[in-house]
């Protein structure tokens, strides 16, 4: 997880406030879940979302998320399970979707498994947001003009080609930060390896629909 300070700058980034509704897209160990529901308060609401695709893994990430949904003071908070394609059946209509270090799994074997590809999830990701509503992605940069070659491998993705994919689904770019860029991240090994684990070159993207 960032620091105080660069939570705080994402958050702002997310236009994340005081009675925001927001969807976490795989929540993983639920940091930013717990942040969001801090953030948004008692008028805010946060959809922890497990997609269906990962709910088998080893650490029961949909137990997690319930769990989390139980502790003191998340009474905003929801877990949700459902497949990626069925996200805007599966929330209510909201403000901010957030994806942290995931739009990159889109384009692997295991997602893609049950028919989940990322334009039919950006599609679902726009039908799910209020008029205005953000869509916020972060993740781990890919080598300029890789595509999407080294998700499966690296779990990185080319930024040109997410803003390209999410533009197509009739999403406009608001705005894109580097606060977490790293140039000395050659881009060329897989982001798990300890001497780029944590310090990877990544991406900030906020785009809107209109």
């Amino acid at each position: 997880m960032y620091d105080k300070a660069k939570q705080s700058d994402l958050i702002r980034f997310a236009t994340v406030a005081q009675g925001s509704t927001v969807i976490d897209v795989y929540p993983g160990n639920g940091d930013w879940t717990r942040v969001f529901s801090d953030a948004v308060g008692r008028q805010g609401h946060v959809y922890s979302f497990v997609p269906a695709e990962v709910a088998h893994f080893k650490n029961d990430p949909v137990g997690l998320t319930r769990a989390l949904a139980q502790e003191a003071g998340r009474e905003n908070v929801d877990a949700v399970s459902a497949d990626l394609l069925a996200l805007a059946e599966a929330t209510p209509f909201v403000d901010v979707v957030w994806m942290h270090l995931f739009y990159h799994d889109l384009h692997t074997p295991l997602i893609q498994a049950k028919g989940a590809t990322a334009d039919a999830f950006n599609r679902a990701v726009h039908a799910t947001l209020k008029s205005s509503g953000r869509y916020v992605i972060v993740d781990h940069a890919a080598a300029a003009g890789s595509g999407t070659s080294d998700a499966p491998s690296l779990h990185r993705i080319d930024p040109a080609r997410v803003v390209e994919e999410v533009q197509a689904a009739g999403f406009v770019l608001d705005a894109q930060s580097d606060m977490l860029a790293n140039a000395e991240d050659a881009h060329a090994i897989k982001v798990f390896d300890p001497t780029i684990k944590g310090e990877t070159d990544r991406f900030a993207y906020r785009f809107i629909k209109p």
